[in-house]
């Protein structure tokens, strides 16, 4: 038995942290593409650099700015990477996202899909925060539906695929093709289904970002640098015909796989750190898709 113990706290181990494999692969299906084939600056142009073959791209953040971009069309549906590179070091109050949005075309009206990577202090892990908002806002009746994690590896130490597959039946996120969290479509009511641009950007959020607003960002470790490459889009613009088939989530062409429930099961049973339905202080009566 004693013999037999280091063994079984190996495999214990190796089971909990060790990345199943999702048998499907949506990454392998998109070709990247450059900056500037799909993306442009939208704010802070002098707080980015881009590669000399247009195929990565770095976005900074200092005490007199941070920087975003912004697809060139809108999107009904479709698959968005991209892969990135988070600093190390003290990074709390910032945030680097990369999303889907309509705010510009509905202010104060716009639909949400976020994919936002809240800052740190030294020690403690980055937490990758899902979202969604339908019909939302920013004027304080902006209803979130958070979704966090703890990641299996240092977001720090390499490069790593994102992305959201958006289509007419549900909201899937990936980590390295790892399907974390699955938001179907229960209702209108409460999925996005008006046209929305790609974005990216790393800016200030020290009010909220880390630890609900504990830690705020920090200037004397400036420039808060995040680097992106690898950009992924592949769907139905809102221009595009209406033939135009969204982008299948699964070999079969809807929904996840069983292989892929199993990987999204493993993501969320050992590292997710936070649910909105399953957060009592939250108003449910406000989010109707946790009980049906």
């Amino acid at each position: 038995m004693a013999l037999l113990l280091p063994f079984l706290l190996l495999l214990m181990f190796h089971s909990t942290f060790s990345q199943p494999s999702p048998g499907y692969y949506p990454s392998s299906k998109f070709r990247p593409i450059s900056f500037y084939q799909g993306f442009n600056n939208l704010w802070g142009p002098q707080h980015q650099s881009l590669s000399q073959d247009q195929s990565s791209l770095t976005i900074w953040l200092d005490s007199t700015s941070g920087s975003g971009f912004k697809s060139i069309r809108p999107f009904r549906n479709g698959y968005f990477g991209a892969s990135v590179k988070l600093q190390t070091g003290y990074t709390a109050g910032v945030i680097t996202a990369f999303y889907l949005s309509n705010n510009e075309a509905h202010p104060g009206f716009h639909d949400e899909v976020d994919i936002e990577f809240l800052g740190t202090t030294p020690g403690k892990p980055y937490t990758l925060q899902t979202n969604v908002y339908v019909r939302g806002s920013g004027d304080g009746r902006i209803i979130g539906r958070e979704m966090r994690f703890h990641l299996w590896f240092d977001p720090t130490a390499g490069f790593h695929h994102y992305a959201i597959l958006w289509n007419p039946d549900e909201i899937i996120f990936f980590v390295d093709d790892v399907p974390i969290r699955r938001y179907a479509r229960k209702d209108e009511a409460t999925f996005p289904v008006r046209p929305m641009w790609v974005y990216g950007s790393i800016w200030d959020a020290s009010s909220w970002a880390t630890e609900d607003g504990k830690y705020k960002a920090d200037y004397r470790y400036q420039p808060f640098v995040a680097r992106f490459t690898k950009f992924m889009i592949g769907g139905c613009s809102a221009y595009a015909p209406s033939n135009c088939r969204p982008i299948a989530a699964s070999p079969s062409g809807s929904r996840l796989s069983s292989q892929q429930y199993a990987a999204m099961t493993w993501a969320q049973s050992n590292y997710m750190v936070y649910y909105y339905c399953q957060d009592s202080r939250r108003d449910h009566s406000l989010t109707p898709e946790c009980f049906n």
